[in-house]
């Protein structure tokens, strides 16, 4: 069975739309349009029928004569017997079953196609004096009859009752051909419905396939291996999200590939510098070259403590990533934090001819850390710092509360990093400057430093200025 596209199913769905909405539409209006437009007539004809009569007892005082002038009011006139005979009731006209004579249609058609008459009249005596076909004139109507006529007063005294037919009267050759022009506007709407919902379904469906379409091939076109594939955004309904989101995924997944491969070659970078010292030294020994002195075994055995700290490192961040790195939190001042790791590195300072020091205003609120890894976190930035500035610059390990937590900051007076450099500090193996990349750094500090910190629930910013120094600073949430 062929599958049918997205564009055929929507224009289908419009079509099927259209076509229902005109057809429930054109049965219901064809159902009750006659009878509506017959109630209109009727109404129309009773009220004209009513005002004829109300004005003709008002002159009169009585209904005698009033057929004949009803007939010749609807342009029926009288016949060629047309002679009225009292019979004693108010309007009575030649006995009971007869109609005095007078020619006319009863809810037909008079000449010239007229509408004949459609209502009789009863008197306040209960006799018809305008006759219908099963009301014969000078009949004495029944009161259920009666009570389904129109009562007619003048002046506040009931004169009459105006009686309908029994069944609703025919319509006219004019009324029946404006009911056919009726039924053609009908059709001609519904066709006009169904040509507008193809041509808006066709162009819908095209509006809202082609993005997808767009979607589908740069999807495949990333399945094959080519990276970085975005695709126009030309609307901010769903579809335009969706496509926003496909490009940043497009480019996040072309970011993580290249950091995957740049991560890879950097640690064989990191890791071949070590092992050819290592090889070198070796393969020397075992060939007499170089006799394995203390100094030479010393040197074999720095490389394989840098080794064995940058697998350390990898290991840390491997478990970060997945989620598998413990902490064990308790809650502690960060004051306290800031002065050990101040007291750590305070040699190393005085060495350097740089200047540490704590700036802890104010009192803050106790911060829920592990010990080991936040001690780890600000050695990390501490040894950063200290390598990156010159002698006689400064260093200031800080701590204060803001908003719902507590901000830790390393601030130096070192010689900053680049604009363009500052988005990737805390990415792995990246170093802004690169002419350090083989002083036995891992280049996965800072790395650590953000698992680390995220795993505690914080933040960390890198905040440069060239010339003026970095400040590195940590948000964590109050314990």
């Amino acid at each position: 069975m062929p599958k049918l596209s997205l564009a055929r199913k929507l224009t289908l769905a419009f079509v099927l739309v259209a076509v229902t909405a005109a057809l429930l539409m054109a049965v219901f209006i064809r159902l009750t349009n006659a009878n509506q437009f017959n109630r209109l007539i009727i109404d129309q004809q009773r009220r004209t029928f009513e005002t004829t009569l109300v004005s003709y007892y008002t002159t009169n005082g009585s209904w005698d004569g009033v057929l004949p002038y009803v007939l010749a009011n609807r342009g029926g006139g009288p016949g060629p017997a047309a002679t009225a005979q009292p019979n004693g009731n108010d309007g009575g006209y030649g006995g009971n079953g007869g109609y005095g004579g007078y020619g006319h249609d009863y809810g037909g058609h008079g000449p010239g196609n007229e509408r004949g008459l459609m209502f009789g009249l009863v008197n306040a005596q209960g006799n018809v004096v305008i006759p219908l076909p099963d009301d014969p004139l000078g009949e004495h109507v029944s009161a259920a009859r009666l009570a389904q006529g129109t009562l007619l007063t003048v002046n506040g005294q009931l004169v009459g009752t105006i009686l309908a037919p029994a069944t609703a009267p025919g319509l006219t050759p004019e009324e029946t051909a404006y009911l056919q022009r009726t039924d053609l506007a009908l059709l001609l709407a519904g066709g006009t419905a169904l040509l507008v919902a193809v041509v808006m379904g066709v162009l819908l469906a095209r509006t809202l396939t082609r993005p997808l379409q767009a979607l589908t091939s740069a999807t495949q076109r990333v399945a094959s291996g080519q990276l970085g594939q975005e695709v126009s955004v030309r609307s901010g309904d769903e579809i335009g999200e969706l496509a926003t989101a496909f490009n940043q995924m497009s480019r996040e997944l072309a970011r993580a590939v290249q950091s995957r491969r740049q991560m890879t070659a950097d640690i064989a970078h990191e890791l071949r510098t070590p092992l050819t010292v290592i090889a070198g030294y070796i393969e020397s020994m075992s060939d007499g070259v170089l006799a394995p002195t203390p100094e030479r075994l010393a040197v074999i055995y720095s490389e394989i403590e840098h080794l064995q700290h940058l697998v350390g490192d990898l290991r840390t961040l491997s478990q970060a990533d997945a989620g598998e790195l413990t902490l064990h939190k308790a809650p502690m001042a960060p004051a306290e934090l800031i002065q050990r790791a101040q007291a750590a590195f305070e040699h190393r300072a005085e060495q350097q001819g740089i200047a540490l020091q704590v700036a802890a205003p104010g009192a803050t609120p106790p911060v829920a850390v592990d010990e080991i890894r936040m001690t780890q976190v600000l050695s990390n930035l501490l040894s950063n710092a200290l390598r990156y500035t010159p002698p006689g610059g400064q260093i200031v390990l800080g701590a204060a509360a803001r908003g719902d937590g507590v901000d830790l900051s390393v601030r130096d007076t070192g010689a900053g990093i680049p604009p363009a450099d500052l988005p990737f500090v805390f990415n792995r193996f990246y170093r802004a400057d690169k002419s350090r990349s083989d002083e036995g750094e891992s280049g996965l500090g800072l790395a650590i430093v953000k698992a680390l910190v995220e795993a505690h629930g914080g933040t960390i910013e890198a905040l440069s200025e060239l010339g003026r120094g970095t400040t590195m600073r940590i948000h964590l949430p109050a314990a």
